[in-house]
């Protein structure tokens, strides 16, 4: 039989949710899996960079309006395929109507569409009342794609497998990254298949040594850490990454890397004040600029139409 909603969550309750981007500090990629998906050991940092949703409930169904016109509001929404996987999984009888506003840039390598599903996960959850555990909306999370898991944990931690086994670490160091996003995307799959294994190892990063920089609060033992074997492909497809990533170390960024797949740049700043020169001496450069900070939590949710609340999901 069909579980009914929390009696608190009427039809005029109202859930509003802050998803945050992530970078990934460091990526290797160990080899090809039996499934025909790579085994990834990933450090990822969530940063201050959040889109923003707010969900109501409805009757029946679930209804998406999106700000961004790139991002469609069908059944291939990963927001949507949350909804469906908390519906299906749990016999739930209501809907709901869900307005997504974009800040995280499209297909930039920074996890907007997995922020996203983990934002639905925490924001139905609150709304339809359903009280799972941060263990049983991760069981969800694993269903739905390879980053949402640190999406919904956030902070910074060590991903593996897919990316789904997630170990939360101690807070990185506290510092600032500008971003330059390109006009043009990347297909991951694309970079997937063009990557060789063999030809990597001058890119492979010391995970062990970056867990160490974050372990111990050391910028610049992070800053120089910073990896991605991804990039092989992903700057042999578009070599003005490189360009985008000397241009940010030329303006003083500590260190540079693409984040996933590409193809948005990041610097790193260890405060506000040289993240804000390092942007400025940017001005001329063809890429939207990014100015933001790393954040400790994946999912932010605040309850409005109803008593005020703050839940944080993720670490510290």
């Amino acid at each position: 039989m069909p579980q009914e909603t929390d009696a608190r969550l009427a039809s005029g309750y109202t859930i509003k949710v802050r998803a945050y981007a992530k970078v990934n500090l460091t990526l290797d990629v160990l080899g090809k899996r039996p499934d025909g998906y790579h085994e990834l050991e990933s450090i990822m940092q969530s940063i201050g960079l959040y889109d923003t949703l707010e969900f109501k409930n409805a009757s029946s169904g679930v209804q998406i309006h999106c700000s961004h016109p790139e991002v469609p509001a069908d059944e291939s929404n990963l927001v949507y395929k949350a909804a469906r996987a908390l519906q299906e999984r749990f016999g739930l009888a209501g809907g709901a109507e869900i307005r997504l506003e974009k800040a995280i840039p499209v297909a930039a390598g920074l996890a907007g569409g997995s922020a996203d599903a983990a934002g639905a996960l925490v924001g139905l959850n609150a709304l339809w009342g359903l009280h799972l555990s941060q263990r049983e909306l991760g069981e969800v999370a694993a269903g739905l794609g390879s980053d949402v898991n640190f999406c919904l944990t956030g902070g910074t931690a060590l991903a593996q497998g897919r990316g789904e086994r997630i170990t939360v670490l101690p807070a990185a160091p506290n510092f600032w990254l500008v971003l330059l996003k390109p006009r043009f995307g990347v297909s991951t799959a694309e970079v997937y298949r063009g990557l060789d294994l063999k030809a990597v190892e001058p890119l492979r990063p010391d995970t062990v040594a970056m867990l160490n920089a974050c372990v111990v609060n050391d910028f610049d033992a992070m800053a120089a850490g910073l990896r991605n074997v991804l990039e092989s492909v992903t700057c042999r497809l578009h070599p003005e990454l490189n360009e985008l990533k000397e241009a940010l170390l030329r303006a003083g960024a500590s260190g540079a890397l693409i984040s996933g797949s590409g193809p948005t740049v990041f610097g790193v700043v260890p405060d506000e004040e040289g993240a804000g020169e390092v942007a400025a001496a940017l001005m001329g450069i063809k890429a939207t600029r990014y100015v933001t900070s790393t954040h400790r939590k994946g999912v932010e949710v605040e309850r409005t139409g109803g008593p005020a609340d703050r839940i944080g999901q993720g670490a510290g």
